[in-house]
């Protein structure tokens, strides 16, 4: 028994415009973080960055079948999709994984970014 059904949605931001952080960080904020919220199936999404190489949306799924139409869905309209506008190119890689077990610690998950670098 496994504890979800992860999806990794990765971009290079290599040859990307160069205030494309800043726009992303921007976007996820003011608009991708609420429309996740309410995704059926969805436990939750990690939006990670390391500026100049590589942004990427982490997806866990309760359901292998939640995040199989999912990734279907999105697959289809990649290169087209919000994060793809920005960066200026489609996803380099989607990835299923396994979540083998999550461990909550005690300062819990937070519902928006800290400041840059903390």
């Amino acid at each position: 028994m496994n504890a979800g059904y992860g999806l990794a949605v990765r971009w290079s931001l290599k040859d990307a415009p160069a205030n494309v952080a800043g726009e992303l960080r921007e976007y996820v904020v003011g608009t991708s973080m609420a429309r996740f919220m309410f995704l059926d199936g969805l436990a939750f999404k990690v939006w990670r960055m390391v500026e100049g190489e590589w942004f990427e949306g982490t997806y866990v799924f309760d359901t292998a079948m939640a995040r199989d139409e999912f990734e279907a869905d999105f697959a289809t309209g990649a290169e087209a999709s919000p994060g793809s506008k920005i960066i200026g190119s489609a996803p380099v890689s989607i990835e299923r994984y396994e979540v083998v077990a999550i461990a909550e610690g005690p300062e819990r998950f937070r519902r928006g970014p800290g400041p840059a670098g903390a």
